[in-house]
């Protein structure tokens, strides 16, 4: 297995909200624009094996959302709407007026909210292993009774844990480290924060307001999101289309980048024509 990873520029930028984020670019400026959000606890890393797979067609901005990675970790604000509005404010900031939305998890909450709020600048959303409700969930009142009693510093063993739950197949192990030494930035407050305010957020009543065109990715092996919340997605937003990829779990961009990449494209050229 490939263990190699390619070395990206990180730049970062204070948003007028004064929050600091930062982000990697991939690809030609000129392109078709593409947020790429990440799930609880990761960064821009977690699309660290899907970058070199796209398109130059395609002008990728990779981002670790507030509170995560090396971006700003405020004291409050950790609540979908707050997650889309700094989307939107980096928008602002790179002069780019729609973009294609593709959220992962928790990422995948920001992206609905985007394009429930701003439709006038959602060209596209992609929802990669999406809730489309966190209630009747066990397994999410589990981990947040977990996250209740987490303190800092984190248990490294929490995390490597954790992480491997979200796994089916094997992944690079040099990367697997660096996602797990990412999710180690991040202070037990942020996890409370973030997941209580998906808790409290629940936007499916409002999925129906969405018509930007809409990808629903689901790996069929997902230990946290089941397979009737990925059809109640596709139910919910006309015209959306589900990929399900078989024997995967719930970071399907982790375990097929070549893959996941080459879905992504077929999506953006299926916009552009």
């Amino acid at each position: 297995m490939n263990t190699t990873l390619e070395t990206f520029a990180v730049t970062s930028t204070e948003l007028p909200s004064r929050v600091r984020l930062e982000y990697v670019e991939h690809g030609d400026p000129s392109g078709i624009p593409m947020v790429l959000l990440h799930g609880l606890s990761d960064s821009w890393h977690s699309y660290e094996r899907v970058l070199p797979h796209l398109p130059a067609s395609i002008h990728a901005f990779a981002l670790s959302q507030r509170g995560h990675g090396d971006s700003e970790r405020p004291e409050s604000g950790y609540s979908p709407r707050d997650f889309a509005a700094d989307v939107a404010a980096l928008l602002d900031d790179r002069g780019v007026e729609r973009a294609v939305i593709v959220g992962h998890s928790m990422g995948g909450a920001v992206a609905q909210r985007f394009a429930i709020d701003m439709p006038e600048r959602t060209l596209g959303i992609v929802l990669v292993d999406t809730f489309a409700t966190f209630s009747d969930n066990p397994t999410i009142e589990e981990f947040q009774g977990a996250l209740s009693a987490l303190s800092d510093p984190i248990d490294p063993s929490f995390v490597r844990e954790f992480q491997a739950s979200t796994l089916t197949k094997p992944v690079p192990l040099a990367f697997f480290d660096k996602i797990v030494g990412e999710s180690l930035k991040v202070p037990a407050r942020v996890w409370q924060a973030v997941i209580a305010g998906l808790l409290d957020h629940e936007s499916f009543l409002e999925l129906g307001q969405i018509n930007a065109p809409t990808l629903i990715i689901w790996g069929d092996q997902d230990a946290y999101v089941p397979r009737r919340d990925a059809e109640a997605l596709q139910a919910a937003i006309a015209g959306s289309q589900l990929l399900i990829y078989p024997d995967t779990g719930h970071d399907v961009q982790w375990e097929e980048p070549g893959r996941f990449a080459a879905d992504l494209a077929a999506f953006v050229e299926r916009l552009a024509r």
